[in-house]
Formats: C-alpha cells, structure tokens, sequence
C-alpha cells in the first residue's frame, strides 16, 4: 500500500516557477514509477509527465522543456519543477504511483493517487 502527499503548489505570475513534492509511505517505492497529472476546472485529469524506477523521464508535449521530474528514492520522493509558468498550467497537481508499469501516461495504469495541490498562475 502506497500513501502520496503531495506540497508545494500556490499562486505564482505567468514566467515564473514551482516545485511540488510528493511524499511516499510506501515501502516499495523504488519499484514504481511515478507521475504527476493535472486537472483544471470543467476538464479531464491529464498526463504532466513521469519518472521510471531507472529515473528515464518522459513528459506531455504541452510541458516539455519547461517541467523537470525528478525522484529521490531514499526520500521516498518525487518533485516536478515547473518553470515558464504559464495561466494554463493553473490546474490541482496530482502525484501517482504505477506498480511496475513502465511510460505510463494514462489514469487507468496508476494505482495509487495523492489528494493533489492546487496550482494557480496569473497573468
């Protein structure tokens, strides 16, 4: 069983940056791989990006280049670093955990899922 927790969000003006982290109580950690979604208002939970148990990461089209994932197993972490904020990427952030299921984009392959923090970028 895996508990996430997820931190970090806020308001922050269109260009600027923030890191999320993502606490595990799992013990297994270091076997999933791991990834962050986002949900705005009136729409779907969408894919960000992710991080494999060999930290290979693979992101959205819409925030490559400016997200980093990044994973810290004997903290039983994972961040996103978000930079070049944009009023789009305002959304609630989730953590997730995929039990073995390498580049996993979609909902269904993940097992496990924080309550999510709230990300808020003005223009």
């Amino acid at each position: 069983q895996v508990q996430l927790v997820e931190s970090g969000g806020g308001l922050v003006q269109a260009g600027g940056s923030l890191r999320l982290s993502c606490a595990a109580s799992g013990r297994t950690f270091s076997r999933y791989t791991m990834g962050w979604f986002r949900q705005a208002p009136g729409k779907e939970r969408e894919f960000v990006a992710g991080i494999t148990y060999g930290s290979g990461t693979y992101y959205a089209d819409s925030v490559k280049g400016r997200f980093t994932i990044s994973r810290d197993n004997a903290k039983t972490a994972v961040y996103l670093q978000m930079n070049s904020l944009k009023p789009a990427d305002t959304a609630v952030y989730y953590c997730a955990a995929c039990d073995r299921r390498p580049l996993a984009t979609a909902q269904w392959e993940y097992d496990y899922w924080g309550q999510g923090t709230q990300v808020t970028v003005s223009s």
